[in-house]
């Protein structure tokens, strides 16, 4: 680097976030009609609704008048002789020794669940108490439109001195895994290699502090069958001699945590760093904990979130409550998601989690482990100069200094980025709050945050442009 401005010219500036002001009400319009498509990964889901989707911010791309080339694409799925959901490619070549950034969200969405559990319909955007309900509102067509918005602005202030390479990558299916996400990087690697690249797919500390992700957890998602009968059997009959399915998962799950309910798994490693002060009363508000019920693990709240492994069983399948009988269950199948600590391969956690349930099984039930996904974790280097350009932006455009934040969710996609594209920093930023409600029901968006994060995202576009490599 030549140059490395923290700011540009100030009356540029100046304009580009009086020109992100104005820009924010269509901004949310075209929001709020992507939000009312219901675009799912899951095959179970219609399809071509994710074509629509990709088809709509194809044409949002194309609108911004900044790219020389936008395309939907499908990788393979490797292993397999499927194709990937489509995806948003766009790009523009950098001029005059620029740099070049990479911005990436998704388009895709989580189910919505039980519509009786959203207070307004799911894919039917609507705003009360200043925020945007429905699903995807947040995670991550928010995203999707704040990369939209910061470049509408920018490029509508700067116009042919708009010299910085952009790419902009749109994904389709990370809710479901990015199962093509590695193949769609190998087949694109040119058009993709940046500088520096955006995710535009996490949180901020609360809806007036911007946040950069510094640390991510990894993930293992696993099916778990056991399985103790040839056949279901009479429970007056043979109970009390027999030992049913049930029992032995019951059993079974439970010694993956202690008393304290922390993981009990030997070999699932823990990370030691510190955290910032974060209150017992703050996690019993922002994640709904009822009276009577106690917060698990031990040390800091956030060191738990943050730097620990957290082991969840997320989906069952045994006889339902409408149609149960006096029956001895023969199997029962689970869903296993463990959160792994940075620093530790989801691969390595994996092994020691099989480890230990063939270990603790109870009565010799048969164990069958399938449909495993796994997800290494993510720490930033913090060291580079897009970096500190981004801390400086996040304090200009939320107008107060922002948090390193951990996250204990998971983007295991950022470890492909990181393989492909060594060289490049990996910003990752978002436009959730605590309150936010990704995955759950009733997703909203806080959008003082969303205007925030365009106000922010213009500014580190803008200023990258004054850079020279």
């Amino acid at each position: 680097m030549t140059s490395k401005p923290l700011t540009a010219d100030p009356a540029i500036e100046t304009a580009v976030l009086e020109a992100v002001a104005t820009g924010i009400p269509s901004a949310l319009s075209d929001l709020g009609d992507l939000v009312r498509i219901p675009g799912m990964a899951w095959p179970s889901f219609d399809q071509t609704q994710l074509e629509r989707s990709a088809e709509r911010v194809a044409a949002l791309a194309t609108g911004t008048g900044v790219f020389d080339d936008v395309r939907v694409l499908r990788a393979a799925i490797p292993g397999t002789d499927e194709h990937g959901q489509p995806a948003v490619l766009a790009t523009r070549a950098a001029r005059n020794g620029k740099p070049t950034i990479l911005l990436y969200a998704h388009h895709d969405v989580q189910p919505p669940g039980a519509d009786e559990l959203w207070e307004t319909p799911p894919f039917e955007p609507t705003v009360r108490n200043g925020r945007l309900y429905g699903r995807g509102a947040a995670d991550d067509k928010a995203g999707v439109m704040a990369h939209i918005a910061s470049l509408r602005a920018v490029a509508e202030i700067l116009g042919d001195d708009l010299e910085l390479g952009v790419a902009m990558f749109i994904e389709g299916e990370e809710e479901y895994g990015s199962r093509s996400f590695a193949q769609f990087l190998s087949d694109n690697t040119e058009a993709l290699r940046a500088d520096a690249i955006v995710v535009a797919d996490s949180g901020n500390w609360d809806t007036t502090t911007p946040a950069l992700t510094v640390s991510l957890r990894g993930n293992a998602r696993f099916t778990l069958k056991v399985r103790t009968l040839d056949h279901a059997s009479h429970s007056g009959m043979y109970g009390g001699a027999v030992p049913d399915a049930m029992m032995a998962t019951v059993r079974l799950l439970s010694t993956l945590w202690d008393e304290d309910g922390a993981v009990a798994v030997a070999g699932m490693a823990e990370r030691d760093a510190a955290t910032p002060e974060y209150s017992e009363e703050t996690l019993r508000d922002e994640a709904g904990l009822l009276p009577g019920t106690s917060p698990i693990g031990r040390d800091s709240i956030l060191s738990r979130i943050w730097n620990k492994p957290a082991v969840t069983v997320i989906g069952i399948d045994a006889t339902s409550v409408a149609s149960a009988s006096n029956t001895l269950l023969p199997e029962v199948t689970v869903v296993i998601s463990a959160r792994v600590a940075p620093g530790q391969s989801g691969e390595e956690a994996y092994a020691a989690l099989e480890a230990h349930l063939r270990e603790h099984t109870s009565f010799g039930a048969e164990l069958t482990f399938s449909d495993l996904d796994l997800g290494d974790g993510f720490l930033v280097d913090t060291s580079g100069w897009a970096v500190g350009l981004t801390r400086q932006a996040m304090a200009d455009g939320y107008g107060k200094e922002p948090v390193d934040l951990g996250v204990g969710g998971s983007i295991p996609f950022i470890a492909d980025l990181v393989r492909v594209f060594p060289n490049a920093q990996i910003l990752v930023t978002g436009v959730e709050d605590p309150y936010a409600r990704a995955h759950s029901p009733n997703e909203s968006l806080h959008l003082d945050t969303f205007r925030h994060a365009v106000a922010t995202e213009a500014l580190m576009l803008t200023r990258m442009n004054a850079i020279t490599l």
